[in-house]
């Protein structure tokens, strides 16, 4: 796709741009160093494939949807030490390169910094979008710390879990998107609209990404492939299969779970053929095609479908993706 390669080219020079720079340089070198990693841009990419619905001069909200993409990098650096991951991107995460303490405190001035390059926006929108990412950031450590919630519960729910991810990941989606259409001045109802179906989308999107953890080629994922297994994280697959194990295969996929000691690699062999047998990675997939469904529909009900084609190849292109 030609505009998306043009629009990434932009989001990477403006990144290059930034001068996170300051005295302790141990402050923000972990900062440049995250940033540079560089990652699928999807939010920031979103931001901008919004605003060309209504408008063409793009490169005048670059620097707004790059707030974007640092406000995810900020979560992602606090999310790594929370979830004690050792790689991101198929680099070692902030927290491993230097330690816990200067991922915390880089990453609090990261989020400074997403809201000093908002402070760029003009006087009639600012309010509106201050609100909008007050929300939304909101939303996103409500759906950080219902994470960690699970982690301690025996039983958490399909329907429990589609809501943490909402929160953790999707609102950040529903949000850009309704940002590139509030810059752009375009109608209230399209906005809504656009916040919805990236919500949708998101949540297909983190369910894909379930997906990749255990089965994703390991070359491609730039992460620990079957983290979330070692980690006992509750994911679909591992809710779902919860709730269909009986007899031998409950008592085996319990067993791993109480284990403290293991072989990480054995771990994650036995638990992805439970999760085969018990039909997780079936029905995780039809619920990622339920949602990125959901979210192509949701687009169809906006006021005009000229220019929607660019968004929904893109989207389309989030839902097969193996990385």
């Amino acid at each position: 796709m030609k505009e998306v390669n043009h629009y990434l080219e932009l989001i990477e020079t403006n990144i290059k741009d930034q001068r996170f720079e300051g005295s302790p340089g141990s402050l923000y070198e972990p900062i440049k160093y995250i940033l540079s990693l560089g990652g699928k841009r999807l939010r920031p990419m979103l931001t901008l494939l919004s605003y060309t619905l209504y408008r063409k001069d793009v490169e005048k909200v670059v620097p707004f949807a790059v707030a974007v993409e640092a406000f995810h990098n900020f979560t992602l650096m606090h999310d790594d030490i929370m979830d004690q991951a050792p790689l991101r991107r198929g680099k070692p995460t902030v927290h491993e390169k230097w330690n816990v303490s200067t991922a915390i405190l880089s990453g609090d001035v990261m989020l400074v910094k997403v809201y000093e390059m908002l402070l760029g926006l003009e006087e009639s929108k600012l309010k509106r979008v201050l609100a909008l990412f007050n929300a939304c950031a909101t939303g996103v450590c409500e759906g950080q710390q219902w994470d960690m919630v699970f982690e301690s519960r025996k039983r958490v729910t399909e329907k429990e879990y589609i809501h943490m991810i909402r929160l953790k990941t999707a609102v950040l989606l529903g949000f850009a998107l309704e940002l590139g259409a509030v810059l752009a001045d375009a109608p209230k109802k399209d906005a809504i609209v656009l916040r919805n179906a990236g919500e949708q989308l998101g949540i297909g999107f983190q369910l894909k990404d379930d997906l990749l953890d255990v089965y994703a080629d390991k070359k491609k994922f730039g992460k620990q492939v079957g983290g979330d297994i070692i980690a006992n994280k509750k994911t679909y697959l591992l809710i779902h299969a919860l709730q269909q194990a009986r007899g031998t295969d409950k008592k085996e996929l319990n067993d791993w779970l109480q284990k403290k000691k293991f072989d990480k690699h054995r771990k994650v062999a036995a638990v992805t053929a439970l999760y085969d047998r018990l039909g997780a990675r079936e029905a995780a997939e039809t619920e990622v095609a339920e949602y990125f469904n959901r979210g192509f529909e949701s687009l169809k009900s906006l006021s005009s479908q000229a220019n929607t084609t660019t968004l929904v190849s893109f989207a389309e292109a989030l839902a097969d993706r193996q990385r």
